[in-house]
C-alpha cells in the first residue's frame, strides 16, 4: 500500500478521521440523550462511527487486508441502509450517516468507500507495499 503519510493517501485518512469523529460523536451523543426515540437509526449511526474509526486506523497504519475489508464493509452498508431508508421510513424514525446513501452528508457517505476501494487497488496495481 502506498505511504499515508503524505499526497492522497494523507487526504483519504483525513477525511476518514473527519467521519469517524462525527459519526461516533453523533450517535453517543443520540444514544446518551434519546436512545429511546430512535434506537435502530442511533445503534446503526454508532455501527458506521466503529466502521469509520477501523478504516481509519487500518489506512493510517497501511493495514492494506483489513483496511479492504472495514472499506467494503461501509459500502454495503451504506447501499443496504440507503435502500432501506428509501423503501421503507419507518425503519428510520431519524437519520442516520448511512440513510439516503448519506445525503444529510451531501453523499460523501456513498462516494467515500467508492474512492477507498479504488485507491487501495491503484496502490496495490502500482506495486507500492
Amino acid at each position: 500500500m502506498s505511504d499515508t503519510s503524505r499526497g492522497f493517501g494523507r487526504v483519504l485518512v483525513a477525511v476518514y478521521a473527519v467521519f469517524a469523529f462525527a459519526a461516533a460523536a453523533r450517535s453517543i451523543f443520540q444514544l446518551a440523550t434519546k436512545a429511546g426515540d430512535a434506537p435502530f437509526a442511533y445503534t446503526l449511526s454508532a455501527v458506521a462511527g466503529v466502521v469509520y474509526v477501523v478504516a481509519t486506523v487500518a489506512l493510517a497504519q497501511s493495514r492494506r487486508r483489513l483496511a479492504l475489508v472495514t472499506i467494503s464493509i461501509e459500502l454495503i452498508g451504506v447501499v443496504t441502509t440507503g435502500v432501506l431508508s428509501q423503501i421503507d421510513h419507518s425503519l428510520f424514525r431519524d437519520q442516520t450517516v448511512w440513510s439516503g446513501f448519506g445525503e444529510g452528508y451531501g453523499f460523501i457517505p456513498l462516494v467515500l468507500p467508492l474512492v477507498g476501494l479504488w485507491w487501495l487497488r491503484r496502490t496495490s496495481a502500482s506495486g507500492q507495499s
